[in-house]
């Protein structure tokens, strides 16, 4: 996977620019899907995830493969930041309609899996401190190896499998037993 998308990276700083909508359509449902449960709200899903795509794209000429990141790393790195972005722009807004309709009504998800996946997890999820959040996501849907989630969060390999730890211990603590077991099943899957 990291090869491809080298070759792709690599064919778009020699010219085709074109190809920038192979690595669009790869990690389109995966980024979304991020920032979705990140913010609860499809709209800002949706925005944010376009800005995330964009920052890529004006960025790629540059974008230099080292240190075995990964251009999935670097584009998750994106995504948090523009969700850290967002929530700080977010203070001051007032509307109180999005600040206790977290999840709104609205269907959501991009296909069954995530809708299955999200309807009984996304109050567990909630419970979670952000970064517990977060790294239950990468590593659970987004099937990142440690070293990847550790080159998104900043922190070590072994920090973050701490922080993954300790937040299945959490969920463990709060989660009914068939919910947890899904959940084990996925990690294994």
């Amino acid at each position: 996977m990291r090869d491809e998308d080298l070759e792709i990276v690599k064919a778009f700083q020699a010219g085709a620019k074109d190809d920038f909508i192979k690595l669009y359509d790869k990690y389109l449902k995966q980024i979304y899907n991020f920032i979705y449960y990140k913010t609860s709200h499809r709209e800002t899903a949706e925005d944010l995830t376009s800005q995330t795509f964009l920052k890529a794209l004006n960025n790629l000429e540059t974008f230099r493969f080292q240190d075995d990141a990964s251009f999935s790393a670097w584009l998750f790195t994106i995504a948090r930041n523009n969700v850290s972005d967002y929530y700080r722009s977010y203070k001051n807004i007032k509307d109180i309609d999005d600040v206790w309709d977290l999840a709104g009504d609205e269907d959501i998800s991009l296909d069954y899996e995530f809708k299955e996946r999200s309807a009984w997890l996304r109050k567990y999820l909630k419970e979670l401190s952000s970064a517990q959040r977060e790294i239950i996501i990468l590593r659970v849907f987004q099937d990142l190896s440690y070293k990847e989630i550790s080159k998104i969060n900043g922190k070590n390999e072994n920090a973050s499998k701490m922080e993954f730890s300790r937040a299945l211990k959490t969920l463990k603590e709060k989660m009914p037993l068939e919910a947890l077991v899904m959940l084990l099943f996925l990690l294994r899957g």
